[in-house]
């Protein structure tokens, strides 16, 4: 254990949570990390690896479903790279016989209604079938629901998709995410099939304090979805890369700031009565209140439970990640702990204040656009912060990201909102004899100096 990290406080706040949660929920082995920009890493383990091998933090845990998150990655790179569009059928693209119009971004979002696991009773016997067999029994799987419908998880989804990168990439999916994820980021210690550092998985007995062992489960041709090993350590990065990759990956050599975003949108609820958790491309995300996402998955395996997060808005420091590996099936704590962590993480440890300091000067051509306006009868103000020109809506929370604009390449006086309110439409100004905007047109609405009405 590491506590250099961070004070002896914060060090012994995390800890007692830590040990109470592998306490109270008698859990064999846990072991936790805390990844952030601008602190070393911090991990913790508790318990017993269950293996000759002492429990450390190069211990290796099953991960079961956060291996979807890297197989959405691989998707999403091979979207970039012009091999497929997202709303194009996989049939387009690999034989899957009777869902072969189902579009990938149905299929990546849980929205494609397709069965959840592959045909036959697959966790029932523990035997999951080779690529040939998937692919063969495709006869025999359904459509359990309209694509479209709604949430509906399913593991063979995923694995078809990991089919899909491998013929994309001429290759197979555990290469492909070797070189383009793996390799790239420097998670060494996440592997397809489990190293001499693994940890044994448990049922915890409910009524006793005895636990028996399960047997590791192979998931073949399924892997794209729940086949991953690897220690807290790297998943904490990973974890933070979901959440910034700007800061994890600065050169976008595994995936685009802007991909990443675009995985991060919101596609479906998980729960239709209760909007406490949404889905994106792959990527689970648990909304906190006032602003605030925590974006990852979580995943369960025989003797295993996973949960790997990164958070997103409030005064959470920079590429912030937390993973959480436990070497029991049954403790849902485990997976409750990642938000736990994180919310205790920007409690006691927030990030630094940085001070204010002088900025370049306005360009000259937009010096008469800064100040306050008024749209739709709504007060707005526009500023130049970052070197980009902005605009915030006067009542809105400080909290709220503005809309911020880019100029068009070849336009003087148009320019592109590239995020905030009304993203990807245009800001077109009108000037005076003198150079100065006296008028703006933002999405068709007219933006002027003094409350106007429509007309």
């Amino acid at each position: 254990m590491t506590t250099d990290a961070v004070t002896q406080d914060v060090a012994t706040k995390y800890q007692r949570l830590i040990r109470s949660t592998q306490a109270e929920n008698r859990i064999p082995a846990l072991s936790v990390a805390i990844h952030r920009a601008d602190r070393p890493l911090w991990t913790m383990q508790v318990g017993s690896s269950g293996t000759d091998r002492p429990l450390d933090a190069e211990t290796q845990f099953r991960l079961g479903s956060v291996t979807k998150t890297f197989t959405a990655v691989l998707v999403m790179q091979c979207r970039d790279d012009g091999l497929l569009d997202l709303d194009d059928p996989i049939g387009d693209h690999v034989d899957v016989g009777q869902h072969s119009g189902l579009t990938i971004r149905r299929l990546i979002s849980h929205t494609s209604g397709i069965q959840r696991e592959p045909h036959g009773d697959v966790w029932d016997t523990l035997q999951a079938p080779d690529l040939d067999g998937l692919l063969a029994d495709l006869e025999w799987t359904e459509r359990v629901l309209p694509a479209g419908r709604r949430y509906h998880y399913s593991n063979l989804a995923v694995a078809l998709l990991g089919y899909l990168v491998g013929v994309k990439r001429n290759s197979t999916w555990a290469s492909v995410l070797q070189d383009r994820i793996l390799t790239p980021l420097g998670l060494a210690t996440v592997t397809v099939q489990p190293t001499g550092a693994a940890a044994v998985g448990y049922l915890v007995d409910a009524y006793s304090d005895s636990a028996r062992a399960e047997e590791p489960v192979d998931t073949v041709a399924v892997a794209p979805a729940a086949q991953l090993w690897g220690a807290p350590r790297d998943l904490a990065k990973w974890a933070a890369f979901l959440a910034d990759p700007a800061t994890v990956d600065p050169d976008g050599a595994v995936l685009s700031k802007a991909s990443v975003e675009e995985m991060r949108w919101p596609l479906t609820v998980t729960d239709e009565h209760l909007w406490a958790a949404g889905f994106g491309l792959g990527l689970l995300l648990q909304p906190q209140g006032d602003r605030v996402m925590h974006v990852g998955h979580d995943g369960a395996m025989p003797g295993f439970l996973a949960g790997v997060y990164g958070r997103l808005g409030g005064d959470a420091p920079g590429a912030l990640g937390v993973a959480v590996l436990g070497s029991s099936g049954t403790a849902g704590a485990i997976v409750e702990l990642p938000h736990k962590l994180l919310n205790l993480v920007v409690e006691a440890d927030p990030a630094e204040i940085k001070p204010w300091v002088i900025a370049d000067p306005v360009p000259a051509d937009y010096r008469s656009i800064l100040g306050r306006w008024w749209i739709e009868g709504s007060e707005v103000v526009l500023s130049w912060k970052d070197g980009t020109l902005q605009m915030r809506v006067a009542e809105d929370a400080a909290g709220r990201p503005p809309s911020v604009f880019a100029p068009i390449e070849g336009e003087t006086d148009i320019l592109r909102t590239v995020s905030g309110r009304e993203a990807g439409e245009r800001l077109r100004l009108t000037r005076d004899h003198t150079g100065a905007v006296i008028e703006m047109n933002h999405a068709t609405y007219r933006l002027t100096r003094t409350q106007a009405t429509f007309g």
